[in-house]
């Protein structure tokens, strides 16, 4: 990516400052140029796409709350078993961060939190890589506000993704990380890939950038190939020992003040979590008959202009079986009617199913749980959907909060 403004040809300039003039309004202080390259790259150089990219991308900062993310108090089972850590910089300033990948313990995580918590701890993460990045290119220049990744998979095993949450959960962390982070990755190195790593890597390939898939080598277990490349542009003595670095810490090899090593998580961790996720919210308990479907519907009114939309989430689990899901809004207004969730088969019945959306004002939503597709099964439904103020700082999972609208139950049988 070019960064500086003197490589730009005359064409690119004018593009940049049509860019910015557009979307001035939605800018922060810090988002200089090289900010807006970011989406300008990304989209090819089409304005239009990098502009929808950024606002997309605002919204979701403000959905997550991801400018307070410091103060969310991080369940321990992802601050201290997640395992991910910054050991230094490399030689243009650049924030080098390391994870023994093969130590993540996917099944105990979705156990103990919500595959959004997962992300927002991914992103609180990001973004402290990237403010030290920041503070970095304030000496050593631009190129030190990307980032280099070295992932260890020496342990790899596919078997714990074969299990649906958790193969779901790394592709949203990858489409997120596509949509949010764009032209952050400056080289990643995966290292000790077995051989069914491929399987893997090639189901992801399919969800990244051609800039990210450029960035990235991979090396077969047992191949040190991966130093020679890595440490011209890293100094060996920044990396743990246990990951083919030098460093160490009064003769620990895995560095522990800088790299959460993860491992197993215990199971007591398990009920303490989710008893936390499900204290706050009130739970409806349904059958869903066989042919049938059951429809609950909001309605969001005009918007206040002192405050924002509200946001529509929801929880659910089925018993022994999952089932169909789906959320669709029409504009009471124009009558205009959009997908907002596909409607399509969930495994409900292995983990809950948590979920949120943004909303727009003089708009119905319709959250459709559907067994239309099943002829001899009924399905037993426990479920929270509620439109809420806003993503609490501790957990997206809130008291829901009185705000206007109409919430209407409809079983709906098909013909």
């Amino acid at each position: 990516m070019s960064s500086d403004w003197s490589e730009l040809t005359e064409e690119q300039k004018q593009k940049l400052q049509q860019f910015r003039s557009q979307v001035k309004d939605a800018l922060r202080e810090a988002d200089d140029d090289y900010f807006l390259l970011r989406w300008l790259n990304a989209r090819k150089w089409n304005i239009g796409a990098a502009e929808r990219m950024l606002r997309a991308n605002l919204k979701t900062r403000a959905m997550w709350n991801v400018d307070t993310l410091e103060t969310w108090n991080v369940p321990k089972a992802l601050q201290e078993y997640v395992p991910a850590g910054m050991v230094g910089f490399d030689k243009e300033g650049s924030p080098v961060i390391v994870c023994p990948f093969y130590n993540l313990d996917i099944y105990g995580v979705l156990h103990c939190v919500t595959r959004f918590d997962f992300m927002r701890y991914v992103v609180l993460l990001l973004e402290r890589y990237m403010k030290a990045g920041y503070e970095q290119s304030k000496i050593h220049g631009l190129r030190a506000r990307q980032l280099v990744v070295l992932f260890d998979m020496k342990d790899f095993t596919i078997r714990a993704y074969t299990w649906r949450p958790a193969a779901e959960l790394i592709l949203f962390l990858v489409k997120q990380y596509e949509k949010n982070y764009p032209e952050i990755l400056k080289m990643c190195y995966i290292i000790n890939a077995p051989k069914v790593f491929s399987v893997a890597f090639n189901v992801v390939k399919k969800f990244l950038d051609e800039y990210t898939i450029s960035k990235i080598n991979v090396y077969k277990y047992g191949c040190d190939s991966w130093k020679e490349d890595m440490f011209k542009h890293v100094d060996p003595d920044i990396i743990p020992k246990r990951m083919g670095g030098n460093c160490t810490e009064n003769g620990d090899d895995k560095c522990p003040s800088k790299v959460v090593w993860g491992g197993k998580i215990p199971q007591e961790l398990y009920v303490e979590q989710r008893d936390e996720i499900d204290g706050n919210k009130e739970f409806t308990e349904a059958v869903v008959a066989n042919g049938n479907k059951l429809k609950l519907e909001f309605k969001v009114d005009a918007k206040n202009s002192n405050a924002k939309p509200p946001v529509l989430s929801w929880n659910f689990r089925t018993i022994d079986y999952g089932i169909r899901f789906g959320i669709y809004s029409t504009d009471t207004t124009t009558g205009e009617r959009h997908s907002e969730i596909d409607l399509g088969n969930v495994q409900s019945n292995e983990m809950d199913e948590v979920g949120f959306i943004a909303t727009r004002p003089n708009t119905k939503y319709t959250v459709v749980f559907d067994n239309t597709n099943s002829y001899l099964r009924s399905k037993k439904l426990r479920y929270w959907v509620s439109l809420i103020s806003e993503l609490d700082d501790n957990d997206i999972d809130i008291v829901s909060q009185d705000i206007q609208g109409e919430v209407v139950v409809v079983n709906e049988t098909k013909t």
